[in-house]
């Protein structure tokens, strides 16, 4: 277990009390954990610049390293993200679920949410009823990642998320029921490419509208 916390975060259990409740934290730029399909994450609005350099700065990620954005709804990642035919194939396939789509970002999106060349975004939707929640009362992306320090093992459980210093707040779903990190697939290219397997397997991942 780590040494100590300089503060403990607000654990809440998962209902409309705690989601209404990270709903203001967010939007008062505080960084807080949740749960989803694979583990826990953390979260700041993704409209919120500060906020999103907090989430790096509490997990001492680096800032080359892209954040993933979460959506409630598709429609969300259309002010993001430039998702032609068969990126909505892909979404319509696997989405709610356990898969990242990098793929080319709007113009005018800055790093570091945005990142490489061309100009690329990685967003999903996750299939957990928290989550979704959380994401479809904020109406907002959410720039995520998981809920650890760089390098450590990812937060399966409310309280290892805690020990993430600084986050503001964490909502208890229980154990997380993944607890393997999504697959990332590239959409960038005229072949789709596996740039991390998890918990979809790259076999499994080919065009659906092939």
């Amino acid at each position: 277990m780590r040494e100590s916390m300089t503060s403990v975060a607000e654990i809440l259990p998962a209902g409309p009390a705690a989601i209404t409740r990270a709903g203001q934290l967010l939007r008062a730029g505080q960084v807080i954990a949740f749960p989803t399909d694979t583990v826990y994450g953390l979260a700041a609005l993704a409209s919120d610049p500060r906020a999103v350099r907090r989430v790096y700065e509490l997990k001492g990620r680096p800032l080359r390293q892209p954040l993933v954005l979460m959506v409630g709804h598709p429609e969300t990642a259309e002010a993001w993200a430039q998702l032609d035919e068969r990126a909505r194939r892909y979404m319509a396939q696997w989405w709610p679920g356990p898969l990242t789509l990098v793929v080319p970002a709007r113009p005018g999106l800055r790093p570091p949410l945005v990142t490489g060349r061309p100009r690329s975004i990685g967003i999903r939707i996750p299939d957990h009823p928290s989550a979704l929640d959380l994401l479809r009362s904020s109406g907002e992306a959410l720039a995520t990642t998981s809920a650890n320090l760089s390098g450590q093992e990812p937060a399966r459980t409310a309280l290892e998320a805690a020990w993430v210093r600084g986050v503001a707040m964490v909502l208890d779903a229980g154990v997380s029921p993944g607890g393997i990190p999504s697959t990332v697939l590239e959409l960038l290219g005229p072949v789709p490419r596996v740039l991390r397997e998890g918990a979809i397997p790259a076999g499994s991942l080919t065009d659906p509208g092939s």
